[in-house]
Parts: C-alpha cells; structure tokens; sequence
C-alpha cells in the first residue's frame, strides 16, 4: 500500500510541480505573441459585451454569452484558490496571478475562437 501512495506522489509532484507552471505559462506567452497581443483589444471587447446588437443572430445576447461563459470558467475553486495563494504565497503571489492571468487572456481567448470556429449546427438549425 505505501508503495502505491509513494507513486501517486511521485506523479503528483511531476504533474503539479515546475513543469505543469512552465508548460501553463509558455502556452501563455506562445499564444499571446501568436495572437498579436490580443490583450490590447480588450476595452473594445468589454464595450462590444455590454452593448446589445437588435441585428444580432440567436436568442441569447452577447451579455448572456459572456456570463455564461465566465460562469463556466470562474468557479468557486478559483475564489479559494486565490485565498489558498495569498495564505500560503503572501502578496507576491497577487503579483504572479495577476501577471499569469493577463497573458492567459490569450490563451482563453484562443479556446474560444476554435471552439466557435468548430462548431456545427443541429437538423433543427441549434
């Protein structure tokens, strides 16, 4: 039994340790210098969000997308894990997640352009 629960821990430290941050933040950095610093577009974003678009397609307005959206991606575990950080990190780790969540704009943002790019409509047009 101990020598299964030592492996779990060794995998455990290979996945959540160094690399996975490295992996996480070079697929940030890749993705923000790909999309052309998609960052900076970000107030018109904002603004295209919270205007409603009478011409638009559909039955949800694009308010209720984003919210929708950010509901699915913003969870309780984000809330505890930032309070996890703080406690354990101190306030330079507000600095880190700050840092690593504007670059992670474009790698969310490059989620979404494929996940739209990629989807297909039902018989009935859905």
């Amino acid at each position: 039994m101990d020598a299964i629960v030592s492996a779990i821990n060794t995998l455990d430290a290979m996945v959540w340790g160094p690399p996975m941050i490295l992996l996480l933040l070079g697929t940030h950095i890749y993705m923000t210098v790909r999309t052309g610093f998609i960052q900076r577009k970000l107030p018109t974003a904002i603004k295209l969000s919270i205007t409603k678009d009478p011409d638009a397609e559909g039955d949800i307005s694009q308010f209720g997308a984003l919210t929708t959206a950010l509901s699915a991606t913003i969870g309780t575990g984000n809330i505890v894990g930032v309070a996890t950080a703080i406690m354990a990190g101190g306030p330079g780790a507000v600095f880190w997640m700050w840092l690593t969540g504007v670059f992670g704009i474009a790698t969310k943002y490059s989620e979404v352009y494929a996940a739209v790019k990629y989807r297909v409509k039902d018989k009935r047009g859905d």
